[in-house]
């Protein structure tokens, strides 16, 4: 009996000390994993789009884009020359960047690359990477004189025409977020042929009309968008670009999973966007704020603004006098949706604060060729997590993709010369 008492004790020992020295390896282990993720992450909030794309392995190519009114684009492209071209455009105050900062698999330029695309990655005038004017110093207010307007009349068809005319493809995919949503429909009201040189549309929270935005902030901004417009010009703020590198820096101290304040960063994001804790990376925090704002024109918020006053989708409203010098008219005349007849899905989100379904709905009762009106099946999700989700790949991306496929099916498109 005693012996198998010592046994039992001799036996338990090891078997805790075991535990004990498992335990302590399994948290050296963690403690080195948790130091090399954070180094990685601090990294990435402080690479360019392409450095980070270079980062995980993919092939990057940084091609520049003259407008014809003389903003230099740079577009980004993560290149297969056997792929179909698709096109993704960022929201507002984003970049090239919001389509990989999820990481591969995740993010949705990685994922269109793995699934054999030739992607390119667009940045609209103004943002970080597209800061340069043929006559025109950032430095001047003049050069901020745009809104989406000009990103969709400009910017947007010196692109698609650069793809079409470096790849051979007479037609692209384009996938657009907000405001690239915005400046698409924008872009073939003004200009209805650039339809006919897209393959299918996919809108991720598409914007024209936000009469019924409930974004407390937004909403309440917009009341007062004829003072904000007078006090910017008065002060001379014509671009809206807080300093990266102070967020960035304060994104990696303030937003970090160790840091009391992350719930604030989190929180900061949901009073505008809408609440969805449940879908948000909090431990990539730093790493979006490190991206994000990545610069945009005072005007270009303004215009929203006014859209959410108004519950119009219309040109940029100068005032009743200025709009008959510029316009020919006291108001702003509206875009004609029913020019916009490129293939178009919509996807849009329940908990969107800034595009809400009934505002959707509305844009899909205007345009005249919905080929797909897709609620995401979730219910809280809102308009950051189509960048940015945990789940965006499953929720979102993949649905785009199938979408895609089938429409190169019915629409079926080839080379018309070698590269």
């Amino acid at each position: 009996m005693i012996s198998f008492r010592l046994l039992v004790i001799v036996v338990s020992g090891l078997i805790l000390g075991s535990q004990r020295v498992l335990v302590a390896g399994t948290f050296a282990r963690s403690s080195v994993v948790r130091s090399i993720l954070d180094r990685s992450l601090a990294e990435d909030a402080k690479l360019t789009a392409p450095e980070l794309i270079g980062k995980y392995r993919y092939p990057i190519e940084i091609h520049k884009v003259q407008t014809t009114d003389g903003y230099f684009l740079e577009v980004h492209r993560i290149p297969n020359s056997n792929g179909v071209p698709v096109l993704l455009m960022h929201g507002i105050t984003d970049s090239s960047a919001g389509w990989v900062l999820s990481g591969p698999k995740k993010g949705f330029a990685y994922m269109l690359a793995d699934s054999g695309y030739d992607v390119w990655i667009g940045n609209a005038r103004g943002n970080r990477y597209s800061r340069r004017h043929r006559s025109l110093s950032p430095r001047l207010p003049m050069f901020w004189n745009f809104s989406f307007h000009e990103i969709g009349t400009y910017d947007l068809p010196a692109t698609i025409d650069y793809i079409i005319q470096n790849t051979g493809y007479p037609k692209i995919h384009y996938i657009g977020f907000s405001q690239g949503t915005t400046s698409f429909w924008i872009m073939c009201s003004q200009a209805p042929e650039y339809c006919n040189k897209v393959i299918v549309m996919n809108a991720l929270a598409p914007v024209a009309y936000l009469g019924n935005s409930k974004s407390p902030l937004i909403v309440a901004l917009s009341r007062f968008i004829n003072q904000l417009e007078v006090l910017a010009t008065l002060a001379g703020i014509a671009e809206f670009s807080p300093t990266r590198e102070l967020l960035a820096a304060s994104g990696a101290i303030a937003c970090n999973d160790k840091a009391v304040t992350q719930a604030l960063c989190a929180n900061s994001i949901f009073f505008i966007v809408g609440y969805n804790s449940e879908q948000l990376n909090m431990t990539n925090l730093p790493v979006l704020y490190g991206h994000v704002p990545a610069g945009a024109s005072t005007k270009q918020l303004l215009h929203y603004g006014q859209y959410v006053k108004s519950g119009l989708f219309h040109h940029y409203d100068y005032g009743r006098i200025r709009n008959l010098a510029v316009y020919s008219q006291p108001t702003p005349p509206a875009y004609n949706l029913s020019r916009v007849t490129a293939p178009v899905a919509l996807h849009y989100g329940l908990n969107d604060w800034l595009t809400v379904p009934k505002d959707v709905k509305r844009l899909a009762s205007e345009l005249p060729n919905v080929i797909a009106f897709r609620q995401i099946p979730h219910p809280r999700f809102t308009h950051g997590d189509f960048m940015f989700a945990i789940d965006a790949d499953t929720l979102v991306y993949r649905d785009v993709v199938r979408i895609m496929r089938e429409a190169e099916q019915k629409y079926p498109i080839s080379q018309t010369k070698p590269l």
